[in-house]
This record gives structure tokens, C-alpha cells and sequence, in this order.
């Protein structure tokens, strides 16, 4: 065996075998034993087959397991003993000579190898990432109160339909009818909207349902219907308004503040309106935390300078991608796939420099915390911790929710571990000013 380094760059070498018989000798005739001793064939005793027999039968792709697996282990020991940070796994190179695979036969075959680049930096003092504080004004205060009231607030009756409303119709057309069909305005199609705003209880209108409303799910579903029944149906129907209703905010009770948060926590409008501050400055203290999580790994990303094997790396991801992605698409994707690669460079040099652990415990209190998120979309703000934990558990079960997760720790434990060595800029910023950044 004889190895040949070519150092095309600091980041790519070339690599050539030359493999001589005696290499692999002894690999092809132990597989080929292996082989006679397991055949099944008519007339032979198992493990009494002819040696010519098994080798006329298996010698050829015996031959190329045997070279590959000689290949494979002088790759990952020349990796190994030369300590390559090696960029997914050695390529054969694109000029490597074709292989004329008869027994006996020296070999030669050349791989391409590059190597992730060779992160040294420091953090400290000196190192500056601006860090924003949002001023809460009075208009955004106003703002979520509303928004609140508006999220706890309920459908009631109204005399006449406005935009927004909704109403509740029957629907005729000869013999058939439909009743109690709900009817979001704004699921009508603006064409033909304003026929329908302004309707009050006991108005009749003649309605093309096509045109009105345009999804056919949604008008399938509304004249209570398959999809292949509503094709074979006239469109033409005549709608009687039932009823009129519009969404009414939340009045401000006792009942509202037990709602929104949790009994006895608030019992006058002053504490809502503190109530109302408080999660105002959580939710800008989020958004700020969010945003320097994206300025450090900038900063980060800048300050490493990372230098990578772009051409080799292309040629590896569309290898491995067996035909999965051409390569203008990779070409497409390259932006935003070398800041993620070099990000999880930078991430892995700083858990190991600062020690950075991730632990069992710091993935479920992650995966609690989304989903009280999730459930508080849907208006469940105090949801019991057993009932979260029990979600959280569920989440970290899927594997792809899993990865998800124990990344997004991974990038909050560093940014922390980096943020803790740096000096913030603290800068104060609108609301208004802050969502432009964005």
C-alpha cells in the first residue's frame, strides 16, 4: 500500500491509493471462504461447494468488496492518524483512474478531502453587541388591553350586518333546503360582498353560491354536501337571513379578569392595566432576547470569519443527495445553508470552549414552554404544569421534534455562555422603530 498526499490548499488535499494484490489478497479469500461456507447449492453439501465454483460465481464482486474495504480502512486511518477535520466523507476524485477489476490487479484510485476550517478566537470585554430595550407606550398598552378584551369577547345579536359580522341563513332552492347555514362576510368574495352587509333578519336574497363563495370546501361544507354533489347542483339558491352576529369585546368584570388571568389574581381595572404592563415588557424582553440571539450569531459569524471548501462541499451535498437536488438548486439554497453550516461550527467551538452542557432537563423545560405557547394561541393561558410536562414529554418522543428542539437549547445555552463574556450596548428603541429592524 502506498499513500500520496497533494495539498491542493489549506482546506483541500488529494489523496492516492496505489493498492498492490497482496493488500487485499488475504480480504478476498477470507470472503469467498465465508461465501463456500454458507452456499446453498443443488447438488453439493452446504460448505462442500468447489472453491472454482464460488470464485467463477463470486470471485468478481468479492474482488470489489475487498479493494473498497481496503479503501475505506486506509481512508479512516489516514483521517484518524492525521487528526482531518474532514468536511462529510473523502469523494473519489473526479480524475481518478477506471478501475480494471481482475484478481491480481494493483489498483490505483484518488479521493478528494477537505477540512471544516480551524475556529481560534476569544471573547471578551472588548467584544460589543448591541442590546435593545423597547420603551412600552401608552398607545401599545391600549393596544393589548383591546386586543385581550376583543380575544375574550363573544358573538352576540346585532340588527344589521357589518363587514366583520357574520350570519345565519337558511337555504332553498326547489324541494332542498339547507338550514342554519353560518356565514362569515369576510369568506364572501369582495365582488359581491356588499349585498350581503347591511342584511338584517328576515331579508331575502338570491345568491349565486359560485360566486360568492369562492372556496369549494368551504361552500360544500356551508350547504352541508360532498364536493361531487355540490358540482352536479344548480348554483343558484335563495338565502333568508335567520340571524345577525357580531363579535362583542369582553366587559371589564370580574368574570373577564378570572378568565384571562386565573381566579382572584386581578379585581379592578387598575391591576389589568398592571397586568396589561407587565406582559407588555415580558413580551418586549422576549422580542429583545430574540433579537440579540441574531445580532450575536452575526457578530459571531463575523468575527470567526470562517473560510470554507465551497466547491468541495457543493459537490459532496449533491452526492449524497443521490439526484434529490440538482445543482442550481444547491446553488439557490447556498446563502442561506453556508450561515447555518458555519453557525454550527462557531456553536460546537464555543460548547467545547466554554463547556457548555445541554442537559435532559433543560430539553423538556424547553419543550414546556412551547407548548404553554401552543396553548395559549388558543386562549389557555393556565394550563396545570402536570398537563404541560405531560405535552412536553410527548413532544420530545417525535424525533423530529426532538432534534428541533435540542438545537434550539444548544443555540440559547451559547449565545447565553457568549453573551455572559461580551459587553451589551444597551440601546433604547421604539416599539414602532424595533419591528422595522425586522
Amino acid at each position: 500500500m502506498n499513500i500520496k498526499e497533494n495539498k491542493i490548499d489549506e482546506l483541500n488535499l488529494e489523496l492516492t491509493l496505489q493498492i498492490e494484490h497482496a493488500d487485499y489478497a488475504e480480504a478476498k479469500r477470507k470472503k469467498l471462504a465465508d461465501f463456500r461456507r454458507k452456499a446453498e447449492i443443488k447438488g453439493f453439501r452446504k460448505g462442500m461447494v468447489p472453491a472454482s465454483l464460488i470464485e467463477k460465481m463470486y470471485g468478481p464482486q468479492v474482488l470489489v468488496d475487498a479493494v473498497n474495504d481496503v479503501i475505506a480502512e486506509t481512508l479512516n486511518n489516514y483521517i484518524r492518524d492525521n487528526k482531518l477535520r474532514v468536511v462529510g466523507e473523502p469523494l473519489p476524485s473526479e480524475d481518478s483512474p477506471k478501475a480494471d477489476w481482475k484478481d491480481g490487479n494493483d489498483f490505483e484510485f484518488k479521493f478528494d478531502i477537505a477540512q471544516n476550517p480551524e475556529l481560534n478566537f476569544e471573547l471578551g470585554q472588548s467584544d460589543e453587541v448591541v442590546y435593545y430595550t423597547i420603551t412600552a407606550t401608552a398607545e401599545a398598552k391600549e393596544e393589548m388591553k383591546n386586543n385581550l378584551l376583543r380575544q375574550y369577547g363573544e358573538l352576540v345579536d346585532a340588527e344589521a350586518a357589518k363587514e366583520d359580522d357574520f350570519i345565519i341563513a337558511d337555504f332553498r332552492q326547489g324541494e332542498t333546503a339547507v338550514e342554519g347555514a353560518y356565514v362569515a362576510l369576510r369568506s364572501v368574495a369582495e365582488a359581491v360582498r356588499p349585498a350581503f352587509v347591511g342584511v338584517k333578519p328576515g331579508d331575502e336574497l338570491n345568491v349565486n353560491v359560485n360566486e360568492a363563495f369562492e372556496n369549494e370546501n368551504d361552500r360544500a361544507s356551508m350547504l352541508k354536501c360532498s364536493k361531487e354533489e355540490l358540482a352536479a347542483m344548480d348554483p343558484e339558491w335563495k338565502m333568508t337571513v335567520i340571524n345577525v352576529k357580531t363579535f362583542a369585546a369582553a366587559e371589564l368584570c370580574q368574570a373577564t379578569y378570572d378568565k384571562i388571568f386565573g381566579e382572584g389574581n386581578v379585581s379592578d381595572e387598575a391591576g389589568f392595566d398592571a397586568k396589561i404592563e407587565e406582559r407588555l415588557k415580558a413580551e418586549y424582553a422576549s422580542e429583545a432576547d430574540w433579537r440579540f440571539q441574531k445580532d450575536m450569531k452575526d457578530y459571531l459569524l463575523a468575527k470567526a470569519d470562517l473560510k470554507l471548501p465551497e466547491k468541495f462541499l457543493k459537490r459532496w451535498i449533491f452526492t449524497i443527495n443521490e439526484g434529490k437536488f440538482t445543482m442550481e438548486e444547491i446553488e439557490k439554497e447556498w446563502d442561506s445553508f453556508v450561515a447555518d453550516y458555519k453557525w454550527q461550527l462557531i456553536r460546537d467551538y464555543l460548547m467545547d470552549k466554554l463547556s457548555v452542557k445541554v442537559e435532559q432537563a433543560d430539553l423538556l423545560a424547553s419543550a414546556k414552554s412551547f407548548a404553554a405557547y401552543q396553548f395559549a394561541m388558543y386562549g389557555m393561558n393556565n394550563v396545570p404544569d402536570e398537563q404541560l410536562e405531560s405535552f412536553a414529554k410527548n413532544i420530545l418522543s417525535q424525533e423530529k421534534e426532538s432534534r428541533r428542539i435540542a438545537e434550539q437549547v444548544e443555540n440559547e445555552k451559547t449565545i447565553a455562555a457568549a453573551r455572559a463574556l461580551v459587553t451589551l450596548k444597551k440601546k433604547k428603541i421604539s416599539v414602532a422603530k424595533f419591528r422595522e429592524l425586522a
